[in-house]
C-alpha cells in the first residue's frame, strides 16, 4: 500500500505538469507529512539527504562530461569529426547518412549525452543530408535515432547514474557498453546502406588520399580525446570520474589552442551553458536520491523483491516485466530520474534471480535510448525538432521505424547476456 500511495502521489504531480525534479521532492514531503510519523529527526534526515546525496565521487563525472561536450561543440571539433566521418564512408551508397551514424558514434565516445550528440552532429549533418537530396523525414529519423548512441557508447552519463544508484562499478558499465554500442552503430549503418540501395540515394565522390589525410588532421584532436579518455580508463591510468575531468581540460585546450575556433569571449558563455545543464541534472539527481531514500526506508524494494521471488517467475519473465516498466516510464520521465528511481528496485530482484547487475544496467540504458526517441518527453525529439524546424509530431513519425529497430535490438540485448557481460568479465577477472 505504501508503494501504491507513493507512486500515485508522484503520478498525480506529473499529470499536473509539475517538473520531474520538483515532483520527486514534493512526493517525499507529502508522504512524510501526511502518511507517516513526522518528527524533528525526520527533518534532519531530509536536510542531510539533500546535501549528502551528491557526495559521491562518481557523480562528479556528470558536470565534467557535460563541460567537455560543450567545449567540443562550441570549438567546432564536432564539425571536424563529421567531415572525417564523411570522407571515411560518404562515398558508399547512403554514405552521408552512414557518416552521420558514424559521427554520432565518434562523438558519443567523448560526450556521454544523447541530446548533445544530436545537437553537435545534427547541426552539421542534417542540412548536408537534405542538401544532398536525402528525404527530410529519413534524414531527421537517422540523426535523432543515431544520437541515442550518446548514452550507450562509453563514457555515458546514464551509466554513471546507474553506478551511483546501485553502487556498481562505472568502469565495468563503460566496458559493458562497448560491444552493444558498436553493434547498434553497425546495425544502423547497415540498414541505411540497404535503404540507400533500394531507393538509390545519392553518394559523394570518393575523396582523394590528400583530402582524406587533411580531414583526419583536422579531426585528430577529437579522435585523440577518444583514445585519451577510453584508453586511460581501461589502461588503469585514471578512474571514470578522473577521466571526465581530464576530458574537460583536454576539450578546452583542443578547442582553444588546437582548432582555434573557441575565442576567449566564448568561454564564459560555454561555461554558463554547461553549468545550466549540470545544475538541472544534479537537481534531478538530488531529489531522485531523496525519493529513493523514502522507498528504501519504507522497505518497498525488499518487499517487492520478496513478492516477485515468491511468484516463481522465470528470469526471462522478470526481464520482460522490467522492459515493459522501463518503456512505460520513458513515456513521461527522463532517463536520469528513471534510473535513480527504478534501478534500486530492480537490482535486488535481479540478484535474487541470478541476473548479472551489469547486464541489468545495459538493459536499462538501451531502454533509456528508446525513451529518448519517442514522445511525449523524448529529449532527442525536442533537439531534432529545433534543428529541423519541424513539429514534434513530424519528428516522431520520422523516428518511428527506428523505434521498431531499437525494440528488436533491445530483445537481443535482453536475452543474450554475453553481449553485455563477456567483455567486463574478461577484463575484470
Amino acid at each position: 500500500m505504501s508503494a501504491l500511495l507513493i507512486i500515485s502521489i508522484l503520478l498525480l504531480l506529473l499529470l499536473t505538469s509539475t517538473p520531474i525534479s520538483i515532483a520527486l521532492g514534493t512526493t517525499v514531503l507529502i508522504y512524510l507529512l501526511g502518511f507517516s510519523s513526522f518528527s524533528i529527526e525526520t527533518v534532519n534526515i531530509i536536510s542531510q539527504r539533500l546535501f549528502t546525496g551528491l557526495e559521491s565521487f562518481s557523480i562528479m563525472a556528470v558536470p565534467f562530461f557535460v563541460l567537455s561536450g560543450q567545449f567540443l561543440i562550441d570549438g567546432k571539433i564536432a564539425a571536424r569529426i563529421v567531415r572525417f566521418a564523411s570522407n571515411l564512408v560518404g562515398w558508399m551508397p547512403g554514405g552521408i547518412a552512414m557518416a552521420a551514424v558514424l559521427a554520432c558514434a565518434f562523438f558519443a565516445t567523448i560526450s556521454g549525452s544523447s541530446p548533445a550528440t544530436v545537437m553537435a552532429i545534427g547541426s552539421v549533418m542534417l542540412p548536408a543530408m537534405i542538401k544532398a537530396g536525402y528525404p527530410k523525414r529519413f534524414s531527421v529519423g537517422v540523426i535523432t535515432s543515431a544520437g541515442s548512441l550518446g548514452i550507450l557508447i562509453p563514457p555515458s552519463i546514464v551509466m554513471i547514474i546507474y553506478s551511483v544508484a546501485t553502487s556498481e562499478s562505472a568502469g565495468k558499465m563503460f566496458i559493458a557498453g562497448i560491444i552493444p554500442g558498436l553493434m547498434l552503430a553497425i546495425i544502423m549503418m547497415s540498414l541505411v546502406f540497404i535503404q540507400a540501395k533500394r531507393k538509390n540515394f545519392p553518394t559523394q565522390p570518393k575523396p582523394t588520399a590528400a583530402e582524406f589525410w587533411q580531414s583526419f588532421r583536422d579531426a585528430w584532436s577529437g579522435i585523440f580525446m577518444v583514445i585519451l579518455v577510453i584508453g586511460g580508463i581501461y589502461g588503469g591510468l585514471f578512474t571514470p570520474t578522473e577521466a571526465a575531468a581530464v576530458a574537460a581540460v583536454y576539450a578546452f585546450v583542443a578547442a582553444k589552442f588546437f582548432s582555434g575556433d573557441l575565442s576567449w569571449r566564448q568561454v564564459p558563455k560555454t561555461l554558463l551553458s554547461a553549468a545550466n545543464t549540470s545544475a538541472m541534472l544534479l537537481y534531478i539527481i538530488t531529489n531522485a536520491i531523496l525519493f529513493s531514500f523514502l522507498m528504501t526506508s519504507e522497505q518497498i524494494p525488499q518487499e517487492m523483491s520478496a513478492w516477485v521471488v515468491a511468484q516463481n517467475l522465470q528470469p526471462w519473465m522478470f526481464l520482460l516485466m522490467v522492459n515493459l516498466a522501463l518503456l512505460a516510464a520513458g513515456q513521461f520521465m527522463e532517463p536520469t530520474s528513471i534510473v535513480l528511481i527504478l534501478a534500486p528496485l530492480f537490482l535486488p530482484i535481479a540478484k535474487a534471480m541470478g541476473i548479472d547487475p551489469i547486464h541489468l544496467g545495459i538493459i536499462m540504458v538501451v531502454n533509456m535510448e528508446i525513451g529518448m526517441i519517442h514522445p511525449p518527453v523524448g529529449l532527442n525529439l525536442f533537439v531534432a525538432s529545433h534543428l529541423a524546424k519541424e513539429g514534434l509530431t513530424e519528428v516522431s513519425i520520422a523516428t518511428l521505424p527506428w523505434v521498431g529497430v531499437m525494440l528488436v535490438y533491445l530483445g537481443l540485448i535482453t536475452y543474450i547476456p554475453a553481449l553485455s557481460t563477456w567483455l567486463p568479465h574478461l577484463l575484470y577477472k
